[in-house]
């Protein structure tokens, strides 16, 4: 969700900053999408039809159902990361109460580093963004790489700005989501939160040390797909 949003209702941008909306208050001050890097030479594998994801986090387990109907080149690319265990031990480091829960950056700086510039192309949005629903967060027009968020609510403004749903928390899995860490509220500059800056380059020695009460994926693994979902 800075690669999420973070300006304008969902989208703000600052250099590698991904995010998911940010919380419809006011008129945020808009900043000029940063121009997209091209996609690096990376070739994501094709997903099922439908693949279930079960997320093992520090307050629980839930399960995302994905639709590669929804968002092709979201799901290959979410497919491609689970696949990679490129999200076990991520933190999710913007939680915010009634918005959204965003994770996606790994706490290996190697790792990071590895799928920076590995953007993919944007998916028109088939599924909206309500309460449930996994998209991926951005920084402007072709900029999502590995962060997600998961809607906390109805949050039908993301639509119009290009965030794509392409799966969905399933079977009462959203009370765990729901329980997640959210105290530290909005990341740096616009709050006190975490600093994805910093997320990307010192990994989760950073989180460990300034943010230790964030909650993380101990595990995320494929463990069902479907052949025409």
């Amino acid at each position: 969700m800075r690669t999420l949003l973070k300006v304008l209702p969902l989208a703000a941008v600052f250099a590698c900053t991904e995010k998911a909306p940010a919380p419809d208050t006011t008129a945020a001050k808009t900043a000029a999408p940063a121009p997209a890097a091209a996609p690096a030479a990376f070739t994501d594998a094709t997903s099922p039809d439908s693949f279930l994801v079960h997320v093992v986090t520090s307050r629980g387990p839930f399960d995302i159902l994905v639709h590669r109907d929804w968002s092709p080149h979201g799901a290959d690319r979410f497919y491609t990361l689970v696949n990679d265990k490129f999200y076990d031990g991520t933190r999710f480091f913007r939680v915010l109460v009634n918005f959204m829960a965003q994770f996606g950056i790994s706490g290996d700086t190697a790792t990071a580093a590895l799928w920076r510039n590995r953007s993919i192309p944007d998916d028109p949005v088939k599924k909206g963004n309500a309460r449930g629903i996994v998209s991926f967060a951005t920084a402007g027009p072709n900029t999502r790489r590995t962060q997600l968020f998961i809607n906390y609510k109805n949050n039908t403004d993301l639509d119009g700005m290009g965030f794509s749903g392409l799966g969905q928390v399933v079977d009462g899995g959203m009370a765990v989501v729901d329980s997640l860490f959210s105290s530290y509220g909005e990341g740096a500059p616009d709050g006190y939160g975490p600093d994805q800056n910093q997320i990307e380059h010192k990994g989760n020695a950073y989180l460990a040390d300034k943010f230790p009460q964030l909650d993380s994926i101990v595990t995320a693994r494929v463990v069902r797909t479907w052949p025409g979902g």
